[in-house]
Protein backbone atom coordinates (compact mmCIF):
# COMPACT_ATOMS: atom_id res chain seq x y z
CA UNK A 1 0.00 0.00 0.00
CA UNK A 2 1.03 3.36 -1.00
CA UNK A 3 1.14 5.38 2.51
CA UNK A 4 1.29 8.91 0.95
CA UNK A 5 4.19 9.68 3.02
CA UNK A 6 6.74 10.59 0.85
CA UNK A 7 8.74 13.78 1.14
CA UNK A 8 7.26 14.60 4.52
CA UNK A 9 9.17 15.32 7.65
CA UNK A 10 8.45 13.68 11.06
CA UNK A 11 10.10 14.66 14.47
CA UNK A 12 10.27 10.81 16.36
CA UNK A 13 10.58 11.68 19.99
CA UNK A 14 13.39 9.16 21.96
CA UNK A 15 13.94 7.14 18.53
CA UNK A 16 17.34 5.58 19.02
CA UNK A 17 15.81 2.38 20.50
CA UNK A 18 12.94 0.07 21.01
CA UNK A 19 9.63 1.62 19.53
CA UNK A 20 11.12 5.12 18.63
CA UNK A 21 13.11 3.94 16.68
CA UNK A 22 10.66 1.18 14.76
CA UNK A 23 8.35 3.63 14.15
CA UNK A 24 10.96 6.04 12.94
CA UNK A 25 12.67 3.42 10.42
CA UNK A 26 9.01 2.85 9.03
CA UNK A 27 8.48 6.01 8.33
CA UNK A 28 11.96 6.65 6.80
CA UNK A 29 11.20 3.35 4.60
CA UNK A 30 7.99 5.54 3.20
CA UNK A 31 10.52 8.20 2.32
CA UNK A 32 9.78 10.63 5.19
CA UNK A 33 12.75 12.66 6.39
CA UNK A 34 12.86 11.98 9.86
CA UNK A 35 14.39 13.76 13.00
CA UNK A 36 15.85 10.84 15.29
CA UNK A 37 15.74 12.12 18.73
CA UNK A 38 17.97 10.96 21.94
CA UNK A 39 19.81 12.73 25.26
CA UNK A 40 23.52 12.03 23.05
CA UNK A 41 23.90 13.78 19.90
CA UNK A 42 26.52 10.29 19.04
CA UNK A 43 24.10 8.19 19.54
CA UNK A 44 21.15 10.03 17.49
CA UNK A 45 23.46 10.53 14.57
CA UNK A 46 24.60 6.63 14.72
CA UNK A 47 20.82 5.51 14.55
CA UNK A 48 20.27 8.25 11.71
CA UNK A 49 22.72 7.51 9.72
CA UNK A 50 21.04 4.09 9.16
CA UNK A 51 18.17 5.49 7.79
CA UNK A 52 18.03 7.24 4.71
CA UNK A 53 17.94 10.89 4.62
CA UNK A 54 17.71 10.83 8.83
CA UNK A 55 18.81 13.53 11.15
CA UNK A 56 20.05 12.86 14.21
CA UNK A 57 19.24 15.49 17.50
CA UNK A 58 20.43 15.28 21.06
CA UNK A 59 18.72 16.76 23.10
CA UNK A 60 17.34 15.48 26.67
CA UNK A 61 13.94 16.36 26.16
CA UNK A 62 13.02 16.02 29.93
CA UNK A 63 15.48 18.14 30.93
CA UNK A 64 14.83 22.04 31.83
CA UNK A 65 13.95 23.78 28.61
CA UNK A 66 14.32 20.75 26.24
CA UNK A 67 11.41 20.79 24.51
CA UNK A 68 12.16 24.53 23.38
CA UNK A 69 15.46 23.67 22.22
CA UNK A 70 14.64 20.64 20.17
CA UNK A 71 12.07 22.65 18.32
CA UNK A 72 14.47 25.15 17.71
CA UNK A 73 17.24 21.97 16.24
CA UNK A 74 14.63 20.93 14.23
CA UNK A 75 13.67 23.91 12.62
CA UNK A 76 16.90 24.60 11.58
CA UNK A 77 17.36 21.42 10.94
CA UNK A 78 14.61 19.91 8.40
CA UNK A 79 11.81 22.95 9.37
CA UNK A 80 8.58 22.35 11.78
CA UNK A 81 7.75 18.98 10.91
CA UNK A 82 4.51 17.51 8.97
CA UNK A 83 4.77 13.98 11.39
CA UNK A 84 5.06 14.30 15.16
CA UNK A 85 5.40 11.07 16.66
CA UNK A 86 5.25 11.66 21.02
CA UNK A 87 7.27 9.17 22.87
CA UNK A 88 9.44 8.69 26.20
CA UNK A 89 10.83 6.69 28.51
CA UNK A 90 7.95 5.78 31.47
CA UNK A 91 9.31 6.37 35.15
CA UNK A 92 10.31 4.13 37.45
CA UNK A 93 8.17 1.24 38.17
CA UNK A 94 6.13 0.87 41.37
CA UNK A 95 2.55 0.42 43.38
CA UNK A 96 0.08 3.38 43.86
CA UNK A 97 0.26 2.55 47.47
CA UNK A 98 3.95 4.19 47.11
CA UNK A 99 3.16 7.30 45.24
CA UNK A 100 3.90 10.41 46.49
CA UNK A 101 3.78 14.11 45.18
CA UNK A 102 7.65 13.79 43.91
CA UNK A 103 6.44 10.72 41.79
CA UNK A 104 3.26 12.20 40.71
CA UNK A 105 5.81 15.60 39.00
CA UNK A 106 8.03 13.63 37.47
CA UNK A 107 5.38 11.70 35.81
CA UNK A 108 3.72 14.79 34.58
CA UNK A 109 7.22 16.05 33.68
CA UNK A 110 8.37 12.77 31.27
CA UNK A 111 5.25 12.21 30.30
CA UNK A 112 3.16 15.18 29.43
CA UNK A 113 4.41 18.65 30.05
CA UNK A 114 7.24 18.03 27.23
CA UNK A 115 4.66 16.33 24.63
CA UNK A 116 2.72 19.69 25.58
CA UNK A 117 4.90 22.09 24.53
CA UNK A 118 5.78 19.99 21.40
CA UNK A 119 2.45 20.86 20.20
CA UNK A 120 2.41 24.05 20.62
CA UNK A 121 5.00 24.79 18.70
CA UNK A 122 4.14 22.72 15.46
CA UNK A 123 0.81 22.86 15.47
CA UNK A 124 0.19 26.16 14.34
CA UNK A 125 2.51 25.53 11.36
CA UNK A 126 0.55 21.79 10.65
CA UNK A 127 -2.80 24.34 10.91
CA UNK A 128 -1.81 26.52 8.23
CA UNK A 129 -0.30 23.67 5.57
CA UNK A 130 -3.67 22.17 6.76
CA UNK A 131 -2.04 18.80 7.10
CA UNK A 132 -0.53 17.38 9.92
CA UNK A 133 -0.29 14.23 11.91
CA UNK A 134 0.05 13.42 15.92
CA UNK A 135 0.41 10.13 17.06
CA UNK A 136 1.94 8.94 20.54
CA UNK A 137 3.72 6.11 21.19
CA UNK A 138 1.57 4.96 24.42
CA UNK A 139 0.98 2.18 26.58
CA UNK A 140 -2.61 -0.27 27.02
CA UNK A 141 -2.10 1.14 29.98
CA UNK A 142 -4.54 3.91 29.06
CA UNK A 143 -7.29 0.94 28.96
CA UNK A 144 -6.41 -1.17 31.68
CA UNK A 145 -3.99 0.26 34.55
CA UNK A 146 -1.01 -2.29 34.73
CA UNK A 147 -0.04 -3.57 37.96
CA UNK A 148 3.05 -1.80 39.70
CA UNK A 149 3.63 0.95 36.99
CA UNK A 150 1.30 3.18 38.85
CA UNK A 151 3.37 6.43 37.47
CA UNK A 152 3.28 5.50 34.11
CA UNK A 153 -0.57 4.65 34.19
CA UNK A 154 -0.77 8.44 36.18
CA UNK A 155 1.01 9.96 33.22
CA UNK A 156 -0.25 8.51 30.23
CA UNK A 157 -3.70 8.74 30.87
CA UNK A 158 -3.48 12.35 31.50
CA UNK A 159 -2.10 12.87 28.03
CA UNK A 160 -4.09 10.10 26.38
CA UNK A 161 -7.20 13.07 27.37
CA UNK A 162 -5.15 16.21 26.80
CA UNK A 163 -5.11 14.54 22.84
CA UNK A 164 -8.52 13.26 22.93
CA UNK A 165 -9.66 16.74 23.56
CA UNK A 166 -6.94 18.56 20.80
CA UNK A 167 -7.85 15.95 18.40
CA UNK A 168 -11.46 17.18 17.98
CA UNK A 169 -10.59 20.85 17.96
CA UNK A 170 -8.07 20.37 15.16
CA UNK A 171 -9.73 17.43 13.16
CA UNK A 172 -11.66 19.74 10.47
CA UNK A 173 -7.99 21.21 9.68
CA UNK A 174 -6.48 18.16 7.98
CA UNK A 175 -4.90 17.03 11.16
CA UNK A 176 -5.19 13.91 12.80
CA UNK A 177 -4.05 12.65 17.01
CA UNK A 178 -3.96 9.38 18.12
CA UNK A 179 -3.11 7.35 20.56
CA UNK A 180 -0.97 3.47 19.85
CA UNK A 181 -0.92 1.30 22.54
CA UNK A 182 1.64 -0.84 22.67
CA UNK A 183 1.09 -4.26 24.55
CA UNK A 184 4.50 -6.53 25.42
CA UNK A 185 6.52 -5.28 22.39
CA UNK A 186 10.43 -6.92 22.59
CA UNK A 187 12.09 -3.89 23.61
CA UNK A 188 14.43 -2.86 26.55
CA UNK A 189 11.52 -1.47 28.47
CA UNK A 190 9.92 -4.36 28.33
CA UNK A 191 13.27 -5.80 29.34
CA UNK A 192 13.48 -3.62 32.02
CA UNK A 193 9.32 -3.98 33.43
CA UNK A 194 9.77 -8.19 33.58
CA UNK A 195 13.18 -7.17 35.68
CA UNK A 196 11.20 -5.34 38.25
CA UNK A 197 8.14 -7.91 37.81
CA UNK A 198 11.19 -10.49 38.82
CA UNK A 199 12.87 -8.13 41.69
CA UNK A 200 9.01 -8.37 43.33
CA UNK A 201 8.08 -11.52 42.82
CA UNK A 202 11.39 -13.35 43.53
CA UNK A 203 11.33 -15.16 40.14
CA UNK A 204 13.68 -15.28 37.38
CA UNK A 205 13.44 -12.78 34.69
CA UNK A 206 13.32 -15.60 32.17
CA UNK A 207 10.08 -16.93 34.32
CA UNK A 208 8.06 -13.57 34.41
CA UNK A 209 8.69 -13.18 30.77
CA UNK A 210 7.17 -16.51 30.04
CA UNK A 211 4.43 -16.07 32.11
CA UNK A 212 3.67 -12.56 30.82
CA UNK A 213 4.06 -14.47 27.28
CA UNK A 214 1.13 -16.92 28.08
CA UNK A 215 -1.56 -13.88 28.60
CA UNK A 216 -1.07 -12.72 24.98
CA UNK A 217 -3.24 -14.39 22.83
CA UNK A 218 -1.20 -14.31 20.24
CA UNK A 219 1.48 -16.67 22.20
CA UNK A 220 4.52 -13.85 22.15
CA UNK A 221 5.76 -10.25 22.57
CA UNK A 222 5.38 -8.49 19.57
CA UNK A 223 8.23 -7.89 17.37
CA UNK A 224 9.25 -4.01 17.10
CA UNK A 225 9.12 -3.62 13.04
CA UNK A 226 5.28 -5.25 13.54
CA UNK A 227 4.44 -1.74 15.54
CA UNK A 228 6.50 0.31 13.73
CA UNK A 229 4.08 -0.53 10.46
CA UNK A 230 1.15 0.05 12.32
CA UNK A 231 2.54 3.46 13.75
CA UNK A 232 3.74 4.77 9.69
CA UNK A 233 -0.49 3.68 8.55
CA UNK A 234 -1.19 5.71 11.71
CA UNK A 235 0.63 8.84 10.18
CA UNK A 236 -0.07 8.14 6.15
CA UNK A 237 -2.80 9.83 4.14
CA UNK A 238 -4.72 6.78 3.75
CA UNK A 239 -5.58 7.66 8.13
CA UNK A 240 -6.83 10.79 7.17
CA UNK A 241 -10.64 9.38 8.75
CA UNK A 242 -9.00 8.11 11.62
CA UNK A 243 -8.53 10.62 14.31
CA UNK A 244 -9.02 11.08 18.53
CA UNK A 245 -8.89 7.25 19.08
CA UNK A 246 -6.41 4.85 21.04
CA UNK A 247 -5.50 1.84 18.61
CA UNK A 248 -4.09 -1.37 20.46
CA UNK A 249 -1.05 -3.39 19.10
CA UNK A 250 -0.73 -6.27 21.84
CA UNK A 251 -1.50 -9.48 20.12
CA UNK A 252 -4.91 -9.40 22.12
CA UNK A 253 -3.49 -8.51 25.52
CA UNK A 254 -6.42 -6.46 26.59
CA UNK A 255 -9.04 -8.50 27.25
CA UNK A 256 -11.95 -5.23 26.81
CA UNK A 257 -13.26 -4.88 23.03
Amino acid sequence: MELGLSGKTALVCASTSGLGRATAAALAAEGVTVVITGRTAERAEAVAAEMLGAVGIGIDLVASGGADALLTAVEEAVGLPDILVLNGPGPTPGPARDTDNDGVDAAITSLVTPHVTLIRGILPTMIERGWGRILSLSSTSVEAPIDNLSLSNLGRAALAGYLKTLATEVASQGITVNSLLPGRIATPRAQAIDEAGAAASGRTVGEVHTATAATIPVGRYGEPDEFGGVAAFLCSAQAAYVTGTAIRCDGGLVPTL
